[in-house]
């Protein structure tokens, strides 16, 4: 054997692809010493950096490799020391090492689909493509535990569609929409809209296949393909009697009202059959809800209509009667639906009309939709703003607008 160098099986301990740790024997060590006493500190750093390597200590690894590069640069062979303890002039040299060693080390850990143990040296570094890269093209194996990937991918934000994927394909329906139900979207609104068209395809193909699947049991025929679930409903409509249902009409429920955050578009037509289907539901079936949807499944589809640019005048009719009803009640939140639709449709100049009628005096921070000052200012009607400041007793806003609308 070569001085300096011996077998791989000289390392015990626990399976460095599931824990990333490895448990170096006594004797591992006092050959390490051999070495450095015998040949040299460079030697015994290569022998190191050699026996990591081949032990896939991935974690002891980087260090190691800093181990060197702070030896060759004279300073504290320490690799956890602090970097004030570093020349300033070393800085920049030493943080490209630890670039070096980060990238891979990291490289090695997803080579091996160690992606948690990876995902540590990229985020360090601060460069998360190669694990995006690597997670998109990984397809996990039917048994494996894939809470890793979804914490990786989902919660930081890795590759979040690919994470809420996997939640959807393996963990199913209801662990995606309580999954969904618990995020904060404010700051990523298409992954919201990604999310919620996933789960209105996967809703929407269940439902389908499962009355076809009454249809055949049934003895009624086979059904063409191309047919909707409200054409399905229509030719049998016995497949709606008493109180059948096909679908769990908790996930049904759940995914129409999410559902109202879709664009106009393939999805929001899916919805729209989900909400047809959801109206021929036992009423015991249906649930209950609040203003303004109260009404329920035809709420949802007025709604979803309107932003698919069918019948919209009659929709937005149905949901001024309802803002007003509210209101006077002392509850703006039927308001603030009306001015996300108006302004969803494109009809910003009504959403302030709107604004004004019922918002003036609500705290902005406090809704969920535009409020005066916000559209006032996104259609230059600096007035609107003033005559809303001045109601409020908010004398830093009135003048401000009043300043804006001079200078237009």
């Amino acid at each position: 054997m070569v001085q300096g160098e011996w077998d791989s099986d000289q390392w015990t301990g626990e399976d460095p692809g599931k824990q990333g740790q490895v448990r170096w024997p006594p004797e591992w060590f006092a050959r390490l010493q051999g070495v450095f006493e015998q040949s040299g500190a460079a030697q015994a750093i290569d022998t190191l950096i050699n026996e990591l390597r081949a032990a896939e200590d991935f974690t002891n690894l980087f260090y190691a490799l800093l181990l060197r590069k702070r030896w060759e640069m004279g300073v504290s062979p320490f690799p956890t020391g602090p970097s004030t303890e570093l020349p300033p002039e070393t800085h920049e040299e030493y943080e490209q090492a630890i670039r070096q060693a980060g990238r891979e080390v990291g490289q090695a850990l997803l080579q091996r689909r160690r992606f948690t143990q990876a995902w540590a040296f990229y985020h360090m570094l601060d460069e998360l493509e190669p694990l995006r890269t690597a997670l998109e093209a990984y397809t996990p194996a039917e048994e494996e535990d894939i809470g890793p990937l979804i914490e990786i991918a989902w919660h930081q934000r890795v590759l979040p569609r690919k994470g809420f994927d996997w939640v959807l394909d393996r963990h199913g329906v209801c662990s995606a929409i309580t999954l969904v139900s618990s995020t904060d979207f404010r700051n990523d609104l298409a992954l919201r809209d990604y999310c919620i068209g996933r789960l209105v395809r996967v809703v929407h193909q269940q439902l389908t296949e499962r009355l076809r699947a009454d249809i055949r049991e049934r003895g009624w025929g086979d059904v063409p393909e191309n047919l909707s679930i409200p054409t399905l409903m229509t030719r049998y409509p016995e497949l709606m009697a008493g109180e059948n249902y096909h679908i769990d009409v908790s996930h049904l429920s759940s995914v129409v009202q999410m559902s109202i955050h879709l664009p106009a578009g393939q999805e929001n037509t899916l919805a729209q059959e989900l909400c047809q289907y959801g109206q021929r539901l036992a009423p015991v079936l249906q649930g209950r809800h609040e203003p303004p949807f109260e009404e329920g499944y035809s709420d949802y589809l007025a709604y979803l209509e309107a932003i698919g640019g069918q019948q919209v005048e009659m929709h937005l009719q149905r949901f001024w009667a309802k803002a007003e009803r509210e209101a006077a009640q002392g509850s703006t939140y039927a308001a603030q639906v009306l001015v996300n639709l108006l302004v969803r449709i494109g009809r910003e100049a009504e959403a302030l009309t709107a604004a004004q009628r019922f918002l003036l005096r609500d705290d902005e921070q406090h809704l969920f939709c535009p409020g005066v000052y916000e559209l006032g200012r996104r259609l230059r009607n600096y007035r609107v703003i003033a005559e809303a400041a001045a109601a409020r007793g908010d004398p830093v806003a009135f003048l401000a607008a009043l300043l804006s609308n001079q200078h237009q």
